[in-house]
């Protein structure tokens, strides 16, 4: 089988992403229920995670363009399949296929976890403005009434 390690790498992709997902998962989770604690733990786990995924991307394309060297054809998974026996072919191929809906999943949890975030960032920014101004526009007797930087900054 002349794709035996691109296989490997790949399958090695898809239990590394799985894992990614389920820890992408749980910080959805913690954003949503507003536990930063739980956020903060979760992140060392998830930089570790994507950064296995991306070497072992960076790997596996080394490898299929070794791989297309060797067959000479177009460093391409299209070239690949073209010249490649059709039963390794089509394995080839169906692996393929379960790492880029894998990869589309991925995405999109990191999407949506980035806006969650975002949301978050925004109600938090919106808190200390409102928190802020209130400081501000308390009258005391005795003092003069000025604006603050901080309202300036905050807005």
């Amino acid at each position: 089988m002349k794709t035996r390690e691109l296989q490997t790498l790949w399958w090695d992709w898809l239990g590394t992403s799985e894992r990614l997902l389920r820890s992408l998962h749980e910080q959805t989770a913690a954003v949503t229920l507003r536990d930063v604690s739980r956020v903060q733990r979760i992140q060392p786990e998830l930089d570790a995670l994507l950064e296995r995924v991306r070497s072992i991307d960076e790997r596996a394309v080394a490898c299929a363009q070794r791989l297309a060297e060797e067959l000479e054809t177009e460093p391409s998974l299209r070239g690949l399949v073209r010249v490649l026996d059709k039963a390794e072919a089509q394995q080839l191929q169906g692996l393929a296929n379960r790492v880029m809906v894998a990869a589309r999943n991925v995405q999109d949890v990191l999407e949506k976890n980035r806006k969650l975030i975002e949301g978050e960032m925004l109600y938090i920014n919106g808190t200390l403005t409102l928190i802020a101004k209130a400081a501000v526009n308390t009258r005391m007797p005795y003092r003069r009434r000025r604006e603050s930087v901080l309202v300036d900054n905050a807005a």
